[in-house]
């Protein structure tokens, strides 16, 4: 078979982390092709930031290979960073100096000349509409102004891969959807990026294809419609009555099932004919004289899938995995 290693930005192969005795990636493989946004998803402590350190060059491999551009990030991880830009989970910009100042000085991390790097911060902040704080302190930004300011310094050396952990956590809804809308864009343009999140309307609207992690190991892969499709179907129904009935109710509408699963008191039931389901579950009921407390069709989603694959939801998770001897990020000096 042809070499097509240059058609990817990263290969992983058996990646491995541990700090001590503690396994926080545990020989995972995946790859990321040029152009496209390939995400992370999992909950905290699942092991996405490890990955995360790992491709960038702040924290070392444990065991496995890892290639970014065809190159081995163990031995040549000094070129590959001069093609990352990195936007790490907390804020790291420097709050005493303006917004022009914070990507005029981020510029001669690379060498970039500064003639070129004041076009390149013009280009940015107007794209990331900031040309009216050029000249602000960052202390003076909101949330979401930082958050396009972070990303936009991450740009100015021109990366061919955008990392992004944890990019929209903490922010509004509104200024969440104006960061969604800017990675679209650089997307659009050709950016490679690797997404990090727990986010499922973050991983559904940028994300081309993800891998589904906890607890380090990988548990699912393919586009976001594709894992949906192949886990839970179109449709969950949501249902609370008595709950010794639930067997009896599972076996009832077996054959409309794609699967079901129980969380505390509530059945839910998969299909890909939600409506034939709900008049299948009602003629039950009435059979049974039943009255549930609650039910409820709904369209199914990515938690869904990580649900049926963890028996929890995204927001729980053991924080451990994702803590760093190291203690802290690469600040993107190449």
């Amino acid at each position: 078979m042809p070499d097509n290693s240059m058609t990817k930005a990263i290969l992983a192969e058996n990646l491995t982390k541990r700090f001590g005795t503690f396994t926080a990636v545990n020989e995972v493989n995946f790859s990321v092709f040029r152009g496209e946004c390939f995400g992370l998803l999992g909950p905290n402590g699942a092991g996405k930031t490890s990955i995360a350190r790992m491709i960038f060059g702040f924290s070392p491999l444990t065991n496995g290979k890892l290639l970014v551009f065809g190159k081995d990030i163990q031995t040549e991880a000094r070129k590959i960073k001069a093609k990352l830009g990195v936007v790490a989970q907390e804020d790291n910009l420097d709050p005493e100096l303006t917004v022009k100042e914070n990507l005029l000085v981020y510029a001669t991390y690379f060498g970039i000349p500064p003639s070129a790097a004041l076009q390149r911060t013009t280009d940015i902040l107007s794209f990331m509409d900031l040309s009216a704080k050029i000249n602000s302190i960052v202390d003076e930004l909101s949330g979401g102004m930082k958050r396009r300011l972070t990303i936009g310094r991450a740009l100015i050396n021109q990366p061919e891969l955008l990392i992004l952990d944890e990019p929209t956590t903490g922010l509004d809804p509104y200024a969440r959807h104006m960061v969604w809308q800017r990675l679209r864009q650089l997307k659009e343009k050709g950016t490679t990026m690797l997404l990090t999140t727990h986010y499922l309307e973050e991983a559904s609207q940028l994300c081309d294809r993800l891998i589904i992690i906890n607890d380090g190991n990988i548990l699912a892969e393919g586009t976001p419609s594709a894992l949906i499709e192949s886990y839970v179907g179109h449709s969950a129904l949501e249902l609370e009555t008595d709950n010794s009935k639930y067997t009896e109710i599972e076996h009832w509408c077996s054959p409309l099932l794609k699967t079901s699963q129980n969380i505390g008191n509530t059945l839910i039931l998969y299909s890909d004919q939600g409506q034939n389901l709900v008049d299948r579950l009602t003629t039950f009921l009435g059979n049974n004289r039943l009255t549930p407390s609650y039910q409820r069709l709904r369209p199914t989603n990515l938690e869904d899938v990580f649900l049926k694959l963890t028996g929890k939801t995204l927001e729980t998770g053991d924080l451990q995995s994702d803590i760093s001897e190291e203690g802290g990020y690469y600040h993107g000096k190449a």
